[in-house]
């Protein structure tokens, strides 16, 4: 087990509503990621793919660096023009709604 796994494990216990931001924290950084794995897969620039996208570079460097978190509509065009695919799934953890 790491360490940091630990940690997280910690904070949730201690702290449910920081475990959670730290849950967010890990998705977001998984789905930037795999978007900069595959520009770089692609041998695209964050100025070619901003251009292909129709957004702004600063855009992309910011969402790459962390600096801002993309709009659902950017993520989709930046994923599309990356060839990636956006899925959507139940997870286990989810809560049946309350009538």
């Amino acid at each position: 087990m790491s360490d940091w796994k630990k940690y997280k494990d910690h904070v949730r216990a201690t702290n449910p509503e920081i475990g959670k931001d730290l849950d967010e924290v890990e998705e977001i950084s998984a789905i930037v990621g795999a978007m900069i794995e595959q520009r770089h897969n692609l041998e695209l620039s964050q100025r070619e793919l901003a251009e292909l996208c129709g957004i702004p570079h600063s855009s992309v460097a910011r969402i790459e660096s962390g600096k801002t978190t993309p709009n659902l509509s950017t993520l989709l065009k930046i994923f599309n023009k990356l060839g990636l695919e956006f899925t959507v799934r139940p997870t286990v953890k989810a809560a049946k709604p309350m009538r």
